[in-house]
């Protein structure tokens, strides 16, 4: 199939949930024999050589510059006030990828308009429309990394502030509203996490907010599709058997990150000090925040690191790897890298979400400041625990979230005949629990 992909951001390297996601689907896609034209955003940051792999996956690879500033998100926010329009939308509208979509769709015919996440829903629609009017049907499939809505919902049920908590309550409820609609345009819409299409689909308890399908038929194209790893590019890390290092990695200028980090540096790590008094808490992400550096500046436990390019010395002598999220949506993708490095794992709840997960196999799950301490301190007191639950999770990888196998399960997203959405049944494609791994 000729394929139009548009993705929010470029894709390499391999360092936040998102990029993995969106990398190993176009790996499945040149493998399956489609061509596919990419439309990126792009950042100062992101460098020609990792555009240039990117570029290697497709048959065109087109980039728009994303700017951001404090007036463009004051603009956002006021146009997202007078208009109803979700902030987190209005402020990646941007006509300069409107006017290459429609470039694009000038000189050449689509047989599908790929959306990788909610962001990127608009130009889809859009592009769908513009081909719509040539008496082209191209399918469209939206790829929902998360139940959106849901992230400044929890975050407001963690902030003290009223006016904060106000808006994002406010964000969460117009996001609903706009992620709902935006589903029910779509003729294939596949989820990361069962979670996050139940979440979606309690919303329609409100039959008012449901557009009605174009041919009455009920929906057969909502699929459950998990965010897979490449197990072979990421192998068991041989960790020192007397490491004293606790790890958080993932990007900590998400503000879930920073919040549940922040959360167990305050509220977990002094317990944990108290039980092995020499280990040492080290962060690694970008922007971490400013409250965590200054606080490592007079500590000899806790490290910030900020980004790294290759962390493998720092995982090396980790004993715990943590995951303490509070709020966030999806599938944690760090839990999915931490398995197939092999390492020992202790999440919260939400963090663990969308995982095929055993408590105590696998990994640690743990909701409070108490348990989450006992469970670090039990691996950083007990080696051959950690070795044991690290293995199981390496395990959990190979048979659950390798790309190779589990990405055959879009073969059905771009085989079947098209259905317009505007329900979401049980139609999963991918409905694989690892088999448990005993001890």
């Amino acid at each position: 199939m000729r394929i139009l992909f548009l993705s929010q951001l470029i894709p390499y390297p391999l360092d936040a949930g998102p990029k993995v996601r969106i990398y190993h689907v176009l790996q499945y896609l040149a493998a399956a024999g489609h061509d596919v034209t990419l439309v990126a955003f792009r950042r100062d940051s992101d460098s020609a050589k990792d555009i240039r792999q990117v570029g290697s996956l497709v048959r065109e690879l087109h980039t728009v510059l994303m700017v951001r500033s404090p007036l463009k998100d004051a603009l956002s926010g006021v146009r997202s006030l007078l208009t109803g329009r979700p902030f987190l939308i209005d402020r990646d509208r941007v006509g300069a990828v409107n006017r290459l979509i429609d470039e694009l769709l000038a000189g050449r015919e689509f047989d599908a308009i790929h959306a990788d996440q909610l962001w990127m829903a608009q130009y889809a629609l859009r592009a769908s429309t513009r081909a719509g009017q040539t008496g082209k049907r191209p399918m469209r499939v939206l790829d929902q990394h998360n139940a959106v809505y849901m992230i400044p919902k929890r975050m407001a049920d963690g902030t003290a502030g009223r006016l904060k908590r106000a808006m994002l309550r406010l964000e969460s409820q117009k996001l609903a509203q706009y992620e709902l609609d935006t589903c029910s345009n779509f003729n294939r819409v596949v989820w990361v996490t069962q979670e996050d299409r139940e979440a979606v689909r309690a919303m329609q308890s409100h039959p008012a907010s449901v557009s009605p399908s174009r041919n009455g038929q009920q929906d057969s194209g909502s699929y459950v599709i998990p965010i897979c790893v490449d197990p072979d590019s990421k192998p068991a890390i041989e960790r020192m058997p007397s490491g004293r290092r606790v790890t958080f990695l993932g990007g900590l200028h998400w503000p879930p990150n920073a919040e549940g980090v922040t959360w167990f540096v305050r509220e977990v790590w002094p317990l944990v000090l108290r039980r092995s008094p020499d280990a040492i808490l080290t962060l690694i992400g970008k922007d971490p925040p400013q409250e965590l550096v200054e606080m490592s500046r007079t500590s000899i436990s806790l490290e910030v690191i900020g980004y790294v390019e290759d962390p493998e010395p720092y995982l090396k002598e980790t004993a715990a790897f943590i995951v303490p999220l509070l709020a966030g949506g999806g599938m944690r993708v760090k839990i999915v890298d931490a398995w197939s490095w092999a390492l020992p794992v202790v999440s919260t709840t939400i963090g663990a979400e969308g995982t095929g997960y055993e408590d105590g196999i696998d990994l640690l799950i743990a909701d409070t400041p108490i348990a989450f301490a006992e469970a670090v301190a039990r691996l950083l007191n007990d080696p051959e625990a950690a070795k044991v639950l690290g293995a199981a999770g390496r395990q959990t990888v190979l048979t659950g979230y390798d790309w190779r196998k589990v990405y055959r399960a879009w073969d059905k997203i771009y085989s079947a005949k098209p259905h317009h959405v505007t329900h979401f049944p049980d139609t999963s494609v991918w409905n694989h629990t690892p088999e448990p791994h005993r001890p």
